[in-house]
């Protein structure tokens, strides 16, 4: 695995590497100023429809002024934890977009015998993209109650993060990389005979989404790491 994450750091200089990262930085910002915008309305929206109620229900007062005071506190806390939850599934589904001129660029480099990939169906891939992220909000509002009790107990807190965004996300790269050599279904169960390397794998991941500005070429590197493990595996299991 660690010869993996240096070849792929190592390639991180490469003018393909470098035009990806230009377009997902600019995509990736898009995205999430849309995300943005859309949690702030919305709870703006909320929030004015629920003070207007209060102060028909009650007239002027304190407590309308503690709810209105919180409600522009929620939207604020609401970009925070749209950005919190949704990275990695947005930085995820905007690769898949970009995923074939990184994986190119690694096979020639590292694997210049593979034969041409394999062309992934349109549908195939939108399909795949929104179950990864149906699979990821359901995921973590469920764990959110646990992230709130486990925000006093530092160690837990970070095992449990590592682990589900360590299982998230070496699921989705490795199916990204793997569906051009392979049908989806044979992607999956070769994905489950390797779970605990490929939830070690997404935990690294996880880990570099965590460091400022690393975080940002993140996704491309983890795609070349992801690509070198799969054909690691996949020699192992021939």
């Amino acid at each position: 695995m660690f010869q993996a994450l240096s070849r792929a750091i190592g390639q991180s200089l490469d003018p393909a590497f470098r035009r990806v990262f230009n377009r997902s930085l600019l995509y990736s910002l898009v995205t999430f100023v849309l995300l943005w915008l859309g949690a702030w309305f919305a709870l703006e929206w909320a929030g004015e429809w629920l003070v207007a109620w209060l102060r028909d229900w009650s007239g002027e007062g304190f407590w309308v002024d503690v709810v209105d005071w919180l409600v522009g506190a929620a939207s604020i806390g609401a970009i925070a934890v749209v950005s919190f939850f949704l990275f990695p599934a947005v930085m995820v589904s905007i690769m898949a977009l970009l995923l074939d001129d990184i994986a190119a660029a690694v096979e020639r480099r590292h694997y210049p015998d593979l034969p041409p990939a394999r062309e992934q169906p349109l549908g195939e891939a939108i399909f795949g993209n929104l179950i990864f992220v149906a699979v990821t909000l359901v995921l973590n509002l469920l764990v959110l109650p646990l992230y709130l009790i486990l925000i006093w107990i530092p160690p837990l807190n970070l095992v449990l993060f590592y682990l589900l965004n360590g299982y998230l996300l070496g699921r989705e790269y490795f199916e990204l990389v793997s569906v051009r050599r392979m049908m989806l279904p044979d992607s999956r169960r070769m994905r489950r005979r390797n779970r605990g390397r490929l939830i070690l794998a997404g935990a690294v991941v996880t880990f570099l989404l965590t460091i400022p500005l690393v975080n940002l070429a993140t996704p491309i590197i983890a795609t070349a790491f992801m690509l070198h493990i799969f054909e690691q595996l996949r020699r192992q299991e021939a």
